[in-house]
């Protein structure tokens, strides 16, 4: 038997409260923000932005790209950099027509 004015125990969350994804789930990680950081930048020549994903990300760039064409589709990325995302939506239907 508990004493009278001993608090009850913690319930657990409510069964009619909606389990959504967790705050963290809804932003870019740091990596995503990064890819699209190096994207929104210009590249002198050939093989500085292939440079720059290795030295940077610490990736290849066959993983940078893959990373990128993801966060084409990723409405957070369309949120958080809407002129890269749409630019580079622009690009990939160029040159799907050009197929």
């Amino acid at each position: 038997m508990t004493a009278p004015d001993a608090e009850p125990a913690p319930a657990g969350p409510e069964p009619s409260e909606p389990a959504g994804p967790a705050p963290a789930a809804r932003e870019l990680s740091a990596r995503e923000r990064a890819v699209l950081a190096l994207e929104r930048r210009s590249w002198a020549g050939p093989g500085a932005k292939e440079r720059a994903i290795r030295e940077e990300l610490g990736i290849s760039p066959v993983r940078y790209f893959q990373l990128l064409n993801a966060l084409i589709e990723d409405e957070r990325a369309l949120r958080e950099d809407p002129v890269t995302v749409n630019r580079l939506r622009r690009l990939r239907e160029a040159r799907r027509d050009r197929r």
